[in-house]
Order: C-alpha cells, then structure tokens, then sequence
C-alpha cells in the first residue's frame, strides 16, 4: 500500500500549477511557466520521497493550455530531458503517480466540441506521462460523465468514443472512477464490461450513491478490475464528508479514527489510497502513520 496526495504541496514554498491568462498567452511564457512547475514538481517528489508519501496525482496544468489550440509550441521537445530525468527519479524511488482530467473532460458529451476538447486533454495527460517513461501503471482516471436524461445510452457512448476515437497511448492509462450524484459503482463495472478500464475506487462518493454495496465488498468489486502486470494495484480515492457541508463535499483535516476503520474493514486488500482531504500532505502524513501501526505498508 502507497499512501498519498493530490497535485498540492501546502509545506513548500512553491507551485507546479503555475498559469496565466490565455490573452497573455507567448512562447516566451509558456517556456518559462512550464520550467518552474516541472522544477517545483521536483521539489514536491523530493518531499514526498523524504516523507514516505510514495503516491501523487500530477497537476494537470503542468504545461499551460497544452490541449488549447493556442499553444503550437514542440513543448514535449524543449523539455523532452528534465521529463526524462522526472521519470527516472519516480521509477527509482518506486512512486506512484496518476492524472485527472478536470471536469470538462467529459467523453460521452452529446456535444462533439466538448468530446474533441476532451480528447486532446487526454492525449495531452498520457504524453506527460510517457514523457517521463512510465510503465501504463500510470493512469489517468476519468469520471462516467452525463446521464443526459438516458444513461444507457450516455455509458454506450462512452464506449463508443473509447474505442473508435482514443489514441492506445490514452486507453492504456484510463480509467473511470465512481462519482457522487450519477455513475456509481455499479455504472463504472459496466464501463469496464464495455471498454476493459479499471475502476478507481472513492469511498466517500460510494457512501453517497450506491446500489448497497458494503464498503468491503465494493472496494473488492474494483479491485477485480485491475490486472495487476499492466495496471498495477487498485488506486482508490479516500475522503469523509465534511460536516455540515453539502452532501460529497471533502473534510478539510483527516478523522484518523474513521481512516483506521476503513483500513480495518479492508484488511487483507492490497491498494494505493489517494487522500482527496483539503490540507494535503499534512493529512496523508496523519494517514501513513494509522497504516504503520496497522501494519498496512509495503
């Protein structure tokens, strides 16, 4: 088991998300932009390496409007070695690391600009990461979608754009993820009947749409979907909700008592946890020592 955290580190000085406005949009800018986010992504994989936090979910805005028509420049040839030298830095210190699309990636959109749109952002997400020469156990996870009134229809059509329209390069890395208001677990394992995606697991999303599926059982149901030599170990995301706030919403601090449940309820299965918890690596800090104690770590 790989513990960690997403995009953000809330201890150093320093961002790997840097952006700017499309209308100020240079080569000039993008260049130096994307030197500072890959340098300040260094310095979050150095922490984390230092700390034990061994998963990480990547920004996706790493490289300012890469799938945005805007940007013409070879960025992936500019940067081609210090990608290189990020990669060989995760693999030789056994990281994990995923992507995930923001949410106007939607591939089942009625509307075939929001699909193209989404493509691109996917091509995009899988390149950073054959930039950095990572095996396809590094994935970028995707939600269902729209319902659009049909949902069979609307899972359908995912599948359709899955295989007629994405590039191997993205289909080797994706994977869809259960959401809070319409695909649950259940939809997810259709999708996985359908294209052969893993599931990603969120265990507070379950908690709020589910066919009533114990946590246990639903966490084995994803975990089933995962072949271990291409995929690796299930990836999940772990959260609570937070109090008084409305129903999905993230806690802002781990409960370490509800963690040490949930990894009691799961013993014996064998996953990678992303803590989608507001205060970051201070929280998955919290997180790696419940695991120690519970002997739950690699």
């Amino acid at each position: 088991m790989k513990i960690g955290y997403p995009c953000i580190n809330q201890s150093l000085d320093c961002s790997s998300s840097r952006t700017f406005r499309l209308a100020s949009y240079s080569d000039e800018r993008l260049i130096e932009t994307v030197a500072q986010n890959l340098a300040c992504l260094r310095r979050i994989l150095e922490y984390n390496v230092e700390h034990g936090l061994l998963f990480f979910r990547l920004t996706s805005d790493l490289v300012p409007f890469a799938s945005h028509p805007i940007n013409q420049y070879n960025w992936q040839e500019h940067f081609k070695m210090t990608f290189r030298s990020l990669g060989d830095y995760i693999k030789s210190h056994n990281l994990r690391i995923s992507m995930h699309p923001d949410q106007f990636v939607v591939l089942n959109s009625p509307n075939e600009k929001t699909v193209q749109q989404s493509i691109a952002e996917l091509e995009y997400q899988a390149g950073i990461l054959d930039l950095m020469d990572l095996d396809t156990t590094a994935k970028l996870q995707v939600h269902g979608g729209g319902a659009y009134g049909d949902k069979p229809a609307a899972i359908e059509r995912f599948a359709q754009v899955y295989h007629t329209r994405l590039p191997d390069a993205v289909k080797a890395r994706l994977c869809v993820e259960n959401d809070d208001r319409t695909y649950t677990l259940q939809d997810c394992l259709q999708l996985h009947e359908l294209t052969g995606m893993p599931v990603i697991f969120d265990n507070l999303h379950h908690a709020c749409v589910n066919q009533g599926e114990p946590m246990r059982e639903a966490v084995q149901l994803a975990a089933a979907t995962w072949q271990r030599e291409k995929d690796g170990i299930l990836m999940m995301d772990y959260s609570a909700q937070a109090p008084g706030e409305r129903k999905g919403k993230h806690i802002q601090s781990i409960q370490e008592a509800l963690f040490h449940d949930f990894l009691v309820e799961t013993e014996g299965l064998d996953m990678d946890i992303m803590l989608e918890i507001k205060d970051k690596e201070e929280s998955a800090l919290k997180a790696l020592e419940v695991a120690k104690q519970l002997g739950r770590l690699a």
